[in-house]
């Protein structure tokens, strides 16, 4: 027999991935106490998976549609779709919408979302700098992989403040003040993962200003629309704002979390240039190598996640009954953060927790440390990353109590 071409030199034992190693640990501890606090998706007061009412309701009318079939989308992906996500992140009424300076495709999620525009960038984005990725530390950690496997270089800006748990706002400035003109500048749009530490409406307003300043091009992440205020406006104030100065950028936007499709990896790209007089002549020509570059590696984008937000998005009675489940949602979430604080203070645990409910979205940084998070683990079983994050979805009222006395007697024993 030959020898393999791909020993042991060539193709290395990659390491387990850091959240999905957690889950896995999770589901096989099998103490009656155990909390799960490490993946980031949605579980009701019971910890229970939820399905949005709404969702069901879409997907009842998918299934009494006499017309369904499973014929393959376009390149693009479904053109409902893809119109009311431009809508939804936009506004209906964008100028950019109106004067056809937005291209939009459907992707895998948003994880497919921002390879895409990573891609693109990879193959045209030509600054006159060495072309650099910026990300905030932390980040989502498949940003690094993403990026750095279409070939570009990447570095961090601040951004989360171990001493106030809250914004490293100055560093930030500062940091892409710096950047060589024309850096690529990766930016959370809102509910910020994975510190939930969000900028206000004035710093967001400063960083348009440096970055109209040194040129950059600003790519905008969203997972979180809606989800984490409850309010849908809200949450796209950054991107709307950026599109109204006229910057010319990217989007990569998710319907797992706000419409509870996780498995159904519904996702939307959108390219958006600067106002000018061959605007309409741009997008055009970025959306046709666009079709390229997804044709070759996806063909055609899947539509059941698609059609289930298309329906509730393109319908006035569906989309109000899913901002209902979305404030339900969100609503929940503020809820345990005020809880957690609450049970922290009262216990008098060491430090300060303010930060708990100053923080928004999915996602907490709690300021453990991962001494402190695998004294968790080990002693009350109770599952977060290393760094400290926990996904507050997965607190409920019958375990706050719980995990509050286990950070108490962490924090104590480890002083």
């Amino acid at each position: 027999m030959a020898a393999t071409a791909f020993n042991a030199d060539v193709v290395p034992q990659a390491p387990e991935d850091a959240l999905f190693g957690l889950m896995a640990a999770y589901r096989r501890d099998e103490d009656p106490n155990k909390v799960d606090l490490g993946i980031g998706a949605y579980r009701d007061n019971n910890a229970k998976p939820w399905v949005l009412p709404v969702v069901k309701k879409a997907d009842e009318i998918l299934r009494k549609d006499p017309d369904l079939n499973h014929e393959y989308l376009p390149i693009a992906g479904l053109p409902a779709f893809t119109a009311a996500s431009q809508k939804l992140i936009l506004g209906g009424d964008s100028p950019a919408i109106g004067e056809k300076r937005v291209t939009s495709l459907q992707t895998i999620s948003g994880t497919g979302a921002v390879h895409l525009g990573a891609l693109f960038l990879s193959k045209f984005y030509q600054p006159t700098t060495d072309r650099l990725v910026y990300f905030s530390d932390p980040t989502w950690p498949n940003h690094f992989q993403i990026f750095s496997n279409v070939g570009l270089a990447y570095k961090t800006y601040p951004y989360f403040d171990k001493q106030t748990k809250g914004l490293a706002f100055d560093g930030f400035l500062d940091t892409i003040q710096s950047a060589p003109e024309g850096s690529i500048i990766v930016l959370h749009a809102c509910a910020h993962n994975p510190t939930g530490v969000d900028l206000t409406q004035e710093q967001w307003k400063k960083i348009a200003g440096v970055i109209r300043s040194k040129k950059h091009f600003p790519f905008f992440d969203t997972a979180y629309q809606g989800f984490a205020s409850g309010d849908l406006a809200k949450d796209g104030w950054a991107i709307r704002y950026f599109v109204e100065q006229g910057f010319e950028l990217c989007i990569a936007q998710s319907y797992a979390k706000n419409f509870g499709l996780y498995g159904e990896r519904a996702g939307c790209f959108h390219f958006v240039t600067s106002p000018a007089f061959d605007a309409e002549s741009t997008v055009t020509r970025v959306a046709s190598q666009l079709a390229i570059l997804q044709r070759s590696e996806i063909s055609n984008p899947p539509a059941y996640g698609a059609r289930i937000a298309s329906t509730v998005l393109n319908d006035t009675e569906l989309f109000a009954e899913w901002e209902d489940n979305l404030r339900t949602m969100s609503g929940r979430i503020i809820d345990m953060r005020k809880a957690l604080r609450g049970k922290l203070e009262e216990l008098g645990t060491p430090g300060k927790w303010n930060h708990i409910t100053e923080q928004i979205g999915m996602f907490s940084f709690t300021g453990l440390s991962e001494q402190q998070v695998l004294k968790l683990r080990e002693d009350s079983h109770v599952y977060m990353t290393k760094n400290g994050r926990i996904s507050m979805a997965g607190l409920n009222t019958n375990n706050v109590d719980y995990f509050a006395k286990a950070v108490d007697k962490a924090v104590r024993d480890t002083q």
